[in-house]
């Protein structure tokens, strides 16, 4: 007798496989990170691996033996190859998302598989909550994740669906209010007493914060549509950038471009925020604007010091359509140069050209 699918279907099999895959990719690329900066992504790990609430903090005893023990699994794992993913009996390439997800979408899991900053591989494996769809493309609201490496990923998008992680965005969330620059408190506080926090205690984030990120979801789903729906910056180009060029400054100056396009576009962030009139989401885009993005998006920071006073959306309208102008030229220029340069084929040529005409920037962001 031929046995039942479902019979067949053993997901701790598959998460195994997955999580393999998380500890290849993150043996070979954990030198990526600054030493703050992979403490932080181990740190988050940790929490995920031992089911730990974002503000949980363990004896740093048990945390150094952790990193002992994970640092040695990836001694081992650093020269092997990512392994297929073998599904009910067909095996599947790990970035064939779409046949991988074929078979375990009826059985109510995703996988996903791709590249993220510095082009460094990322994989995770999560149940299912919930799917909608907004302008023709499906997003995924994912619970409990099953397997995922050292990127805390609030959401990402790839093969017209949107992936938002729920796990992964409060952790996202967390880091960013604990980690907040002070440049960002003020915002930061106005936003939280949008949310009724006037008293801004520890308890009171701890209580809240599920509330909180759950509320926030719509900035990384309407990030991820901006983004999926940019005509100015043609993707192909925009991926043949950033892998000619991963981990360097043009790789961050051409995502953060891109960024804006999606955050300040008609589809994008901004324009669901404004739309919405949600203040605390307005608030904490620019409490945790990045410093590149602060440079190139000047206009939003300014707007809002005003928006606090006035709550005059206005003025936030008048600072989105202009950062989306300034991006969209920039966009182009970066277009331009490149295809030019690829013509010469010198992309030494590109890459000094680029520089000078994005000194202004790059000189700011190393100051």
């Amino acid at each position: 007798m031929k046995q039942d699918q479902n019979d067949m279907f053993q997901i701790d099999d598959i998460t195994d496989q997955v999580l393999e895959n998380c500890d290849i990719s993150d043996a070979r690329y954990a030198g990526l990170y600054s030493i703050c900066g992979l403490a932080l992504r181990l740190r988050d790990l940790y929490k995920w691996e031992h089911k730990l609430d974002p503000w949980i903090e363990n004896d740093p005893s048990e945390i150094l033996k952790w990193i002992g023990n994970k640092e040695e699994k990836w001694e081992k794992l650093a020269e092997k190859d990512f392994s297929d993913i073998i599904l009910l009996g067909n095996r599947f390439d790990p970035f064939d998302v779409k046949g991988i997800n074929a078979i375990l979408e009826p059985h109510e899991y995703i996988y996903g598989g791709g590249y993220a900053r510095s082009l460094k591989p990322s994989f995770f494996l999560a149940a299912i909550e919930d799917k909608k769809e907004i302008n023709g493309i499906t997003i995924f609201v994912l619970g409990d994740e099953l397997a995922r490496d050292l990127l805390t990923i609030p959401a990402m998008s790839q093969d017209n669906c949107i992936y938002v992680r729920k796990d992964s965005a409060r952790l996202y969330l967390w880091d960013q209010i604990f980690y907040i620059k002070k440049s960002g408190r003020y915002a930061l506080s106005f936003g939280l007493e949008d949310y009724g926090l006037k008293e801004q205690t520890p308890v009171n984030l701890h209580r809240n914060l599920s509330k909180i990120a759950a509320n926030e979801t719509d900035t990384y789903i309407y990030h991820e549509l901006g983004e999926m729906q940019d005509t100015v910056f043609d993707r192909k180009t925009w991926q043949e950038i950033i892998a000619t060029f991963p981990h360097t400054p043009i790789e961050l100056l051409t995502r953060t471009v891109k960024d804006l396009l999606a955050d300040t576009s008609v589809h994008g962030t901004l324009a669901h925020i404004i739309e919405e009139r949600k203040t605390s989401s307005l608030a904490f885009y620019v409490a945790f604007l990045e410093s590149f993005t602060k440079i190139l998006f000047p206009q939003i920071t300014e707007a809002f010091k005003e928006f606090t006073q006035t709550r005059n959306w206005e003025v936030i309208e008048q600072a989105v359509a202009m950062g989306y102008d300034t991006a969209k030229s920039r966009a182009e220029t970066i277009i331009s140069v490149y295809r030019i340069g690829r013509k010469k084929n010198d992309m030494k040529w590109f890459e000094n050209e680029i520089a000078k005409q994005f000194k202004f920037c790059f000189a700011r962001s190393s100051s």
